[in-house]
């Protein structure tokens, strides 16, 4: 068995460093602020913002749970509260009945409306605002790559 790792250079772990303090502090950093004015979890927002973009503004639980990066599990309990704040509704897919669907209601996409403008605030004061437009078009396609390498 070879032990020998393909180590980082210098310049490497800097980078890797970064990233990792980024991908660490930004969901936190998102999450207290949405808790502080929206009264909802990072995580729930992004439930919400999916549905909402989604057609129909409906989408298979399953399929939400991977967009969300959470197991079905998790996501059935956050679903429960966010169905019992009349936030979505979920019923029985009428094509497969294996196959539960959450529906974005009306009290979702008002609630959506009321978080979304100090998200976006959020999100642009520690992103946007630090990047040019080079940058964020270049960030973009970074991210786009990592993405895809990340879903196979």
């Amino acid at each position: 068995m070879n032990d020998e790792a393909p180590w980082l250079d210098d310049d490497e772990m800097t980078t890797w460093l970064g990233l990792i303090g980024v991908v660490m502090r930004l969901p936190v950093a998102l999450d207290e602020q949405l808790r502080r004015d929206a009264r909802m979890s990072h995580f729930e927002f992004g439930v919400l913002a999916h549905l909402e973009h989604a057609e129909d503004q409906t989408m298979r639980m399953s399929d939400l749970a991977f967009l969300s990066n959470g197991s079905l599990s998790r996501l059935s309990h956050v679903a429960k509260r966010l169905e019992d704040e009349g936030l979505i509704e979920r019923f029985a897919c009428p094509s497969d009945g294996r196959s539960t669907l959450a529906r974005l209601t009306d009290g979702g996409r008002r609630r959506l409306a009321e978080a979304a403008p100090g998200h976006v605030r959020l999100v642009r004061e520690l992103v946007f605002d630090q990047l040019d437009e080079g940058e964020t078009a270049e960030l973009g396609r970074i991210a786009g790559r990592l993405l895809e390498r990340l879903k196979q």
